[in-house]
Order: C-alpha cells, then structure tokens, then sequence
C-alpha cells in the first residue's frame, strides 16, 4: 500500500470520528426581538430548536453574558430596532470554542436578568428570552405599594379615574386574523382612542395600562389601576375562535364559577395561553396561579364591583349595538384573572371576531375602531353621569341641582354668571360640548 493511499484512508478515519458539531452548529439565531416597556425590556431570540445556555453578568461597564453552545453565530444585530431605556446593544464575543456563540448585552444600568428557554408556542418557535429590569425597579416593586384611595372628605371635585387596558402586547400578539392581523394592534389603537375621549371630558381623566407594544402581566394591570385610584378597570380585545363564522362583539364580567358557555371556556383558556407567551416569567416564578383570584375573593367589595360592573356592561352593549353586530345581547361571565380586582369595578369588551375575515377588515379600519370607542366611552359617560363617584367633580355637581328653562338674549355666560357657577360646570351638568342654548331648552343648575 503506497504512502499516499494510506495518508488518505487515515483522514477519511479522522472525520467520520469528529463529532457531528464540527460539520455545522445544530441551532441557529433566527431572529431577535426588543420589547422595552416602562418597568422592563424584554429580548427574546428566535432559534431553530431548543437553546443550551449558560449566563453570567459582568460589572464596569455593565454587561450580560450569554453562551449558546451548539449554535451558529451570523445573524447580524447591526440593524435590530432598539428604544430599550437598559440596553445599549447586542455584539457577539470570543466564544468558549467553535461549536458556540458568545453574545454580550451591553447595559445602560446594573440589572436584575431572568433568562428561561421557551418552547414552540403559534406564532413563535424555540426561543430564548430575557427579562432585564433594573435594580431600582425591583426595589420599588418590593416596597409596599401606595395605593390611591378616594375618600369623599378627603378629596373635592376629583376626576372620575378610568384605567383602559388594552389586551395582549409585546411577545403575546393575542389572536391573529386570516389575513395576519394582531389583536394587540387592535386593542391598542382602540384603547389610546377611547383614552383620548376620556381626557377631552371635563371631570375625568384616563390612565392608560399598557401605552406601547409590550406585555404587561394580568394582575400587574390591575395594580396599575389599583394605585391610579381607578373607578374603573376597561380591558380591550379582538375575539377569535376556532373556525371564521362567529362574529360580533360582547361583554364580559367576572365569574366565581369557570364559564359555563363554550365562548366562555374558550376566552378562559385563551387568557391562561396568553399568559404563558407574553408573561412567561410570571408562571414561572408563581406556580399558585389562583393566589390572585382567591385574595379577591375574600373581599367583600368585590358583590358591589360585580353589580356595578354587570350594569356597565348593558350599557356598553346598548351602544355597540349601534355601530356593530353583537354576539351576545347580554352581559356574559367567565373567571378572568384580568377582571379580578375587587375594589374596580371591571369589564372585559370583546370589539368583534378578529378569526372572521370581515370584521378583521372592519377591525383594521381606523373608522370603525375610532366609532367602537366612542360607543363605549358613551355607555362609561352615561354610567357616571348617572351615579357619580363620592369626592367627584360629578358628584357635586349633581347634589342639589335645579333647572332653568332658557329665555331669548340669555347665554351660558349670563346664566352662569346669575347663579354664581362657572361656564365649565354649567357645561357638565348639562353633556353640553359647545357653548349654543336654545330657546326653551332646559338647563340643569348645579349648586354653586
């Protein structure tokens, strides 16, 4: 056997020993996403299958560490979209060895990460993700909360404080339409609108839970609300089901008992499903998912948040009916963690069917979400005129009230001058947008 033959029977030998890792890193960066919110930033790394990592976090200047053994490392982080208060940028560095990737974030400020793999979840894959939240955030969050509290002695004349929640967001897109329409967008848009109407209202005022495109988790909206010093908790959503042919809107209330309606069960299940992908840290860290439900439940407040809420709720449907078909002509109940505060009365407004073609395209028309918030901010108006919070600009204007009945060369002005009350409050007490009164019209006088 000559020299030669036998030098190339021994490579031959050599490579088919090598382990499979030399010929190509299993696992691959996909892409990666940045979902900074005001509390945190999430990065989450797509890969095409089940990462292996290792981490370690390194001081002066700030940084994360992050090694994926297996993996390729050529996706480019140059062009990623980052508004990220926390992180500065993602660079690749020296890795332990060929078959693995180092990836360093760099850091604006010392954190607190939480890195966990996640498996394949529609619309997503194997991923990666990591929660940074900065140590001073978590300090605050471990510091007793201080919650507003309305007590009529204590405050005069307060706005009517109303927490708009729109649904999903960040790495929990919600429910995707045929034509790959996210109800996060939807819920969003709808949410800032109706906001906005309630701070263009005299004598209320509008806190908005979630203002971009991130996660917030469920009972972390309600003590958003909860520290606001909300009358009212509103969460926002785009229904969907398993097949196109449902369609319309409803409304829903908390239940003590699990749904009893296929619909129900359904939203039940899709809010567990929504948890798991956009607050997947929650779940991990809380395996006693019911603890928050059940510190409701022991709170008495919670018959009149339920009543308040259920009369709500036919209001709001009365004035969807006006621009939308609804699903359901009555208020419906299921056991949503998102609904469970019991001090807030809350509500869950399902805008229509996200899974029926038409009504996504109505959905994506900036029309008819601007007219789905309207029919809700009319039924919300409705309801406070009617039964004012205590310590409300409202409510003392409704105390001790009489009327006038309009006479020519009378105005607003004149009125309001004659019974020693501003313009403004006249214009409350009224629903009144501009300044015209007619002749004959009947004006209801506040107490000075």
């Amino acid at each position: 056997m000559s020299n030669r033959h036998f030098s190339f029977k021994i490579i031959i030998l050599m490579l088919a020993l090598l382990p499979a890792a030399s010929w190509g890193a299993a696992n691959k960066i996909k892409s990666v996403r940045i979902w900074p919110s005001p509390d945190n930033t999430r990065v989450v790394f797509d890969l095409e299958g089940s990462p292996e990592y290792t981490y370690f976090t390194l001081s002066k200047p700030e940084r994360l560490v992050i090694d994926l053994a297996d993996t390729q490392g050529k996706f480019d982080f140059s062009g990623l979209s980052n508004d990220s208060a926390l992180l500065k940028k993602i660079r690749y560095s020296t890795a332990k060895n060929k078959q693995s990737v180092r990836l360093v974030l760099e850091l604006e400020k010392s954190i607190k990460p939480q890195i966990f793999a996640l498996t394949p979840t529609a619309p997503y894959g194997d991923r990666l993700v990591i929660d940074l939240r900065d140590r001073e955030a978590e300090a605050k969050e471990a510091a007793p909360k201080q919650v507003v509290t309305h007590h009529a002695q204590e405050s005069t004349n307060r706005p009517i404080i109303v927490a708009v929640d729109a649904g999903h967001g960040g790495e929990d897109p919600g429910s995707i339409g045929h034509a790959g329409t996210y109800e996060k967008n939807i819920t969003l848009s709808i949410a800032k609108s109706l906001a906005r109407l309630i701070d263009s209202e005299s004598g209320m005022k509008s806190v908005l839970v979630r203002s971009g495109d991130y996660y917030v988790g469920y009972s972390r909206r309600t003590d958003i609300a909860r520290q606001a010093g909300a009358d009212l908790f509103v969460s926002i959503h785009a229904d969907a089901f398993t097949t196109p042919q449902p369609s319309g809107g409803s409304v829903w209330v908390l239940s003590m008992k699990r749904a009893n309606t296929e619909l129900g069960r359904w939203l039940e299940k899709k809010e567990r499903y929504s948890e798991l992908l956009g607050g997947a840290a929650e779940v991990i860290q809380d395996s006693d998912s019911e603890r928050y439900l059940t510190q409701a439940l022991l709170d008495m407040s919670m018959d009149h948040s339920m009543t308040t809420s259920y009369g709500l709720s036919d209001m709001v449907i009365s004035e969807m009916k006006k621009i939308t078909h609804m699903h359901k002509s009555a208020p419906q109940a299921a056991s949503l963690a998102v609904l469970t505060s019991p001090d807030i009365p809350s509500i869950l407004v399902e805008t229509g069917f996200i899974s029926n073609p038409k009504e996504e395209k109505n959905l994506n028309w900036s029309t008819h979400r601007e007219r789905l918030a309207s029919a809700i901010f009319n039924a919300i108006k409705s309801h406070f005129k009617r039964t004012p919070p205590d310590g409300t600009l409202w409510a003392s204007l409704k105390q001790d009230t009489r009327t006038h009945k309009v006479s020519r060369g009378e105005s607003l002005s004149v009125l309001a001058q004659r019974y020693n009350i501003s313009v403004k409050n006249l214009k409350v007490a009224n629903n009144m947008n501009s300044d015209i009164v007619r002749i004959g019209q009947v004006l209801t006088i506040p107490s000075s």
